[in-house]
């Protein structure tokens, strides 16, 4: 876990903010019930944030977290995932412990806010490349492009290619923009053996609570992945099919 002095700076804040929102139900007219925090303790946290109109000071708060080093669980529009901020090398890391393999080995996706950042981690790709992702995102769909000299340092390995998400999901893309730049991105798989995915937040905070920092509860997510399109060769190829169409690109 990241230190305790951040952690409880994060409580802090996540407290007064609570009290802020309890306030505000308190003293409405009529009064309101006020639920958005199902759990808190001094290290791991589950937060509920509203999915189509995110409160700044929560995403705020989960902003605070990443740029200090920690872990968090987040929706997307497809399954939750597991991320924390591109730069923070130690984070990865424990991002890879958590998925039980080694760093270098991972093949970690970006969750970017809109195309504007991506010049700086491929290489030139084609304008039918470019034509496509502007048509499909934000969306469910991953683009996989060749990467440049900046990927092999930021992950600290001899990667070659990147997967870029922007999922149309206020939550995590208002947590980018206020970061400033991309996370990592790796599902969350369920142990059941129909469902591939875990899609109850509840249920993830219950068993990634010791592992992560923070879990972010924006309602039930789904049980199918992004659609995936490796744009590293000549032609587009669709590698997974998932939730995203592909006849809506092609």
């Amino acid at each position: 876990m990241y230190s305790y002095h951040i952690a409880f700076s994060l409580h802090y804040s996540f407290r007064m903010e609570m009290a802020r929102q309890n306030h505000a139900c308190l003293f409405a007219n009529p009064p309101i019930k006020c639920n958005f925090v199902k759990t808190i303790n001094q290290t791991q946290m589950l937060i509920r944030i509203h999915p189509e109109t995110p409160s700044h000071r929560l995403i705020q708060i989960v902003v605070d977290c990443l740029r200090q080093g920690g872990v968090i669980i987040y929706p997307t529009d497809t399954v939750y995932a597991i991320g924390c901020d591109l730069h923070q090398i130690k984070a990865v890391q424990r991002v890879a412990q958590i998925k039980g393999i080694k760093p270098e080995k991972a093949n970690f996706s970006l969750i970017c806010h809109d195309l504007s950042y991506i010049s700086d981690l491929t290489k030139p790709f084609s304008t039918s490349v470019y034509k496509a992702m502007k048509k499909a995102l934000p969306g469910p769909y991953t683009f996989i492009l060749n990467a440049n000299n900046n990927v092999p340092k930021l992950f600290q390995s001899r990667k070659k290619t990147i997967g870029i998400r922007i999922p149309d999901n206020s939550i995590i893309r208002e947590i980018v923009r206020e970061l400033g730049n991309p996370i990592i991105s790796t599902s969350v798989y369920d142990d059941d053996e129909i469902l591939e995915y875990t899609t109850d937040p509840e249920l993830i905070h219950e068993k990634y609570e010791s592992l992560v920092d923070l879990v972010i509860d924006g309602g039930n997510g789904d049980n199918e992945a992004s659609t995936v399109i490796d744009c590293t060769g000549s032609e587009m190829v669709m590698i997974r099919e998932g939730k995203g169409d592909i006849e809506s690109i092609f």
